[in-house]
């Protein structure tokens, strides 16, 4: 499939994008269409992935829309030149920055949030002042004719081009027939390895925002209560599909029998004593998936759920411990709602444990000591993470959103949005009525004064 992005580059070398009044019209255009909208999103995201009108709100339309109203009320700040100092040897310069718009930019969208995961990028790119190419992901079908109709309501295809189609089949000449100013994927960390390469050969810059196994750690002294519920409640939103929900959890073996209680009890309170009637609960996104998940459900002792049916898609929210060693289960990110509980006897142990998959996205710890806090902080190195809480970092928009290392590169949400789809360029500015002879060749004899001024 032969997709040339030709016709963007022509757009955006116009000057079209640029102005503060285009791009803030853009934005308002877009929120003003998503909300007419509303209801078609929420029927395509409980037929993709049986999500309620409530939990699409929350995790997918209203995430996007708090988004953009913030960067609605902030674009025109964003714009301004900031002020610098200047250096002694540069007097009676001024300098400054600028944030200049990169130029056609690529998008490339997961299934498990396929809503929220392309359109909050998008604002980023657009308030960057760039045309962008939007692939969504094939595997939520409904969600993606919905956004394509948007899309295609809203922009003309040199501004935003919509690009449908099997992610294997269109990225690869896509990627290696055109060359983008910047590509932003989110996904799994296999696929980000590849996208990685194709930019790589044409020195592209990239964000990726891949996944990984994002531990809990439970202290002694955790409030286990809270600590179940906060992570019960994202572990197992979405049928655990999210790329920031706790991926097991180590605790102190003397309060394991006391924290699974607890969790039991938080998993029934959400979804009832049948997961599968709640329709609260959602389900897998596919066969393929539903297999992955569904072996690793022999890889350890079931203390709680475990039952699935193919048919439906369903898993029920599981909790297993005594992981066999070498289990896949504790090597591949589980992005499902199987837990695992961990024991551990001390720090060091615990720390050996979430070593062995280093980076992971997120990190959360539950203790209310802030020696134990700075020690796991230090410790372990990830992209986000959480005292007390978990995977609510990724609301607020003033904290920038991203991984590291084997986790992703780069950062979104808020400012940090417009700032990966702009170039900050530096400018100094000096004046002409001024210059002085120290300046210039030959500088024999002038070393003193040199000296003084760079050194």
């Amino acid at each position: 499939m032969q997709v040339s992005i030709e016709n963007l580059r022509t757009y955006f070398l116009s000057g079209a994008t640029q102005s503060y009044d285009f791009r803030l019209n853009q934005l308002n255009r877009l929120k003003k269409v998503v909300l007419e909208s509303e209801k078609e999103l929420y029927q395509a995201l409980y037929t993709d992935l049986k999500k309620t009108d409530e939990d699409a709100w929350a995790t997918e339309i209203g995430f996007f829309l708090s988004e953009l109203n913030d960067t609605i009320e902030h674009l025109k700040s964003w714009m301004q030149p900031n002020t610098v100092a200047t250096n002694l040897v540069n007097q009676p310069s001024s300098s400054y920055t600028i944030q200049e718009p990169l130029g056609v930019v690529c998008i490339i969208a997961p299934w498990n949030y396929p809503f929220q995961l392309l359109f909050t990028p998008l604002i980023g790119a657009i308030a960057g002042g760039n045309c962008a190419v939007l692939k969504p992901s094939e595997f939520a079908p409904a969600t993606a004719k919905v956004m394509g109709k948007i899309i295609d309501a809203l922009f003309p295809n040199n501004y935003i081009l919509y690009l449908e189609g099997e992610g294997a089949t269109v990225l690869p000449p896509l990627l290696t027939e055109n060359r983008f100013d910047h590509i932003f994927y989110t996904g799994s960390t296999a696929v980000g390895k590849i996208i990685y390469k194709y930019a790589a050969e044409q020195l592209v810059p990239v964000t990726l925002e891949l996944g990984g196994k994002s531990p809990a750690v439970i202290s002694s002294d955790a409030n286990l209560r809270v600590a179940a519920r906060r992570l019960a409640s994202p572990k197992f939103s979405n049928a655990g599909q999210m790329c920031i929900a706790p991926d097991y959890v180590l605790v102190p073996t003397e309060l394991k029998e006391e924290f699974v209680k607890e969790l039991i009890k938080a998993i029934q309170q959400f979804y009832g004593n049948d997961a599968a009637s709640s329709e609260h609960y959602g389900k897998i996104i596919n066969e393929r998936q539903w297999t992955r998940l569904a072996s690793y459900l022999a890889e350890g002792e079931i203390i709680y759920g475990g039952k699935s049916d193919k048919a439906s898609l369903f898993i029920e929210p599981t909790i297993m411990t005594n992981i066999h060693e070498n289990a896949n289960i504790m090597k591949d990110e589980i992005f499902g709602p199987i837990l695992p509980i961990i024991t551990y006897q001390s720090n060091e142990e615990a720390l050996a444990v979430i070593q062995k998959n280093p980076n992971p996205l997120a990190f959360y710890v539950f203790t209310e000591n802030k020696a134990d806090e700075t020690f796991w902080l230090t410790n372990v190195p990830s992209g986000g993470a959480c005292i007390n809480n978990a995977t609510m970092h990724i609301t607020n928009h003033n904290l920038p959103f991203g991984g590291r290392g084997f986790s992703g590169t780069g950062a979104y949400h808020g400012k940090s949005s417009f700032n990966t789809f702009t170039h900050t360029k530096s400018v100094l500015k000096t004046p002409t009525f001024i210059d002085p002879s120290f300046k210039y060749p030959p500088y024999k004899g002038k070393g003193w004064l040199l000296k003084r001024l760079i050194g």
